[in-house]
């Protein structure tokens, strides 16, 4: 029998409920208003009083307006032919959606249940399984899509029957369990779960150590990102970041893409649902929306959905890790997530924290970065989420309490800096303040060593080093003036310019220029620093500037040029004839 309840208070999105039984935290249930049904998430429970966080709006909205509780979480219809998929926060689909404008109280099924699958069992009758385990498999346009035994399942149990080769529908049977009290239990190609709890159907989680190329040369180059790590782009709006997580959307060496839009603006989701199916796809060949979902909800939607989209992307992820998939979830952005906790915060009248943000941000945020990582599932195999989020700092202050949280939380920083962007030297990032704590753990170390380089982190600190010597020298020049300085800060400066033009700006609309390999990485870094460590010769701070920009001018062309092509070589040899004018053997 489900809980009835009684609305007795409405502010804004928060509405007060007497209930009339037994109430769980995080329950769903639902309002009725004028023959809608609105669906709305228990927050708090003080006594007999539910507050619940409505994903709609209350407009018209009336006390006494009836409640049924549900008896379960917000969950999430996982199975085949997610991919390609627009969710909202709630999973609907919103391409099945009536009309231009999304109507209150209108859900849709998150997957279609009259499509055939073809299915080829993995098990067999009398295997002993558990949840999480792998006992067919359907394609999911390019990839293998492991139907799972329900997470929900934590015990052993054993297949009585499983159907043989052949197509199904995702609500058909496909298999049958039985526990140790003899209970049957009918398994279908799709399972719910609900979002706020983490999925840990893997035996363990180790820390990661794989580099994730991402193809952009200022994140693989100095401050790198592993496959199942976490990172984050805070910036001031306009400086990138955007249009940085499409290019590495498109480039990382990731099977699957999840793009959580939670709180873009309208106009910047309407451009993700028109460019996200033209997108080719470098990897396979195909478009990027075939290995693509996502899950969008926009900054004027109600704040209870927009908390409600990360969370249904990150049990997305989850799910496709369990099948030994290497996914990487984009969110955007994710203060806007915090600003949506700190109005039900303040509606709710709690203690508020600094900038009137919940006291407990800083744990909600590392609670959820921590469901991203790297893991042993029960069957040897690994599977890996990578989250990169971006933050949008009021004015760009990155001391604010939403940017602090992220940093305790995640282990990659990629600062964009509004001077940066404003002198067009993309991506914005800027490599002083940004940081990759990856490069501390000596399971990166070994991987590095052995996969690019043995002396790689020497190189990549010293680049750093000449980058930091660079902005010092900068900064005398422009307090004393050019001929204020010794002729070797404009060296210094110049030098680490270098660096600056070379490898940490890439042009994201060019085609080879977009996506630069780690083998071409190593062999850029490795002649950049070269030449920052050759001595030349000077009559004036006009001949350094002349000088270096001839040299910068020569790496421009080959990062245009495909990799050892003979237009390749061609700038090669030009860039070996400037260096030998003015260098001293």
């Amino acid at each position: 029998m489900k809980t009835q309840g009684k609305v007795i208070g409405i502010i804004a999105n928060l509405v007060m409920v007497e209930a009339y039984g037994p109430v769980s935290q995080n329950e769903i249930c639902y309002i009725e208003t004028g023959g809608t049904r609105l669906m709305a998430e228990v927050i708090k429970v003080v006594e007999g009083r539910a507050y619940v966080q409505v994903f709609e709006s209350t407009r018209g909205l009336k006390l006494s307006s009836d409640v049924e509780f549900q008896g379960h979480m917000l969950e999430a219809t996982l199975g085949p032919g997610m991919l390609s998929k627009n969710f909202d926060g709630l999973q609907n689909d919103l391409d099945k959606m009536t009309g231009i404008f999304l109507k209150r109280g209108e859900y849709t099924p998150a997957l279609d249940d009259d499509v055939d699958w073809d299915f080829i069992p993995l098990a067999k009758v009398g295997d002993n399984v558990k949840g999480g385990d792998w006992i067919g498999e359907v394609k999911e346009n390019w990839i293998n899509h492991k139907i799972m035994i329900p997470f929900k399942l934590t015990d052993n149990f054993t297949i009585t029957f499983i159907v043989g080769k052949g197509k199904y529908k995702i609500t058909d049977t496909i298999a049958k369990l039985e526990d140790i009290q003899g209970n049957i239990i009918d398994i279908t190609m799709q399972q719910k779960w609900p979002v706020k709890l983490p999925i840990r159907a893997y035996q363990d989680k180790i820390r990661p150590f794989k580099l994730l190329e991402t193809g952009v040369r200022t994140i693989d180059t100095l401050n790198p990102i592993v496959e199942g790590g976490t990172g984050f782009i805070p910036g001031p709006f306009g400086c990138g970041k955007t249009v940085l997580q499409h290019a590495i959307s498109r480039h990382a060496e990731a099977d699957l893409i999840v793009i959580a839009a939670c709180g873009e603006r309208a106009n910047e989701v309407v451009e993700l649902f028109k460019e996200f199916p033209e997108l080719d796809d470098p990897r396979t060949g195909r478009k990027l929306i075939e290995r693509t979902t996502i899950v969008c909800n926009t900054s004027n939607m109600p704040v209870a959905a927009r908390e409600a989209s990360v969370y249904t992307a990150m049990t997305i992820c989850e799910y496709y890790r369990s099948m030994g998939l290497k996914v990487l979830l984009l969110a955007d952005s994710t203060s806007r997530w915090a600003q949506a906790l700190r109005e039900m915060s303040n509606r709710m009248e709690e203690l508020p924290g600094p900038d009137a943000f919940p006291m407990d941000l800083p744990a909600i945020i590392s609670n959820f970065y921590a469901r991203a990582g790297f893991v042993i599932l029960n069957n040897e195999q690994t599977g890996s989420i990578t989250f990169i989020g971006t933050v949008s700092p009021a004015g760009g202050n990155l001391k604010e309490p939403v940017t602090e949280s992220t940093k305790k939380a995640a282990r990659a920083f990629y600062a964009l800096s509004q001077n940066r962007s404003d002198s067009k030297r993309y991506p914005a990032i800027d490599p002083i303040d940004s940081y990759s704590k990856y490069l501390e753990y000596s399971e990166v170390h070994e991987y590095l060593a052995k996969n690019v380089s043995e002396n790689w982190l020497e190189l990549v600190y010293k680049a750093k080093d000449i980058l930091l010597r660079g902005k010092e020298a900068y900064e005398q020049i422009n307090i004393l003036g050019d001929d204020g300085v010794p002729l070797e800060y404009h060296e210094k400066y110049w030098k680490s310019e270098i660096i600056d033009f070379v490898i940490l700006q890439q042009d994201a609309f060019d085609e080879v220029d977009q996506s630069t390999p780690m083998q071409r990485q190593k062999y850029m870094l490795e002649k950049v620093l070269s030449i920052t460590d050759m001595k030349f010769k000077f009559d004036s701070f006009e001949d350094v500037g002349l000088y270096f920009k001839r040299i910068i001018n020569q790496f421009k062309q080959m990062n245009y040029s495909e990799y050892e092509s003979e237009n390749y070589k061609k700038y090669q040899n030009e860039l070996e004839n400037v260096l030998q004018e003015r260098k001293i053997d």
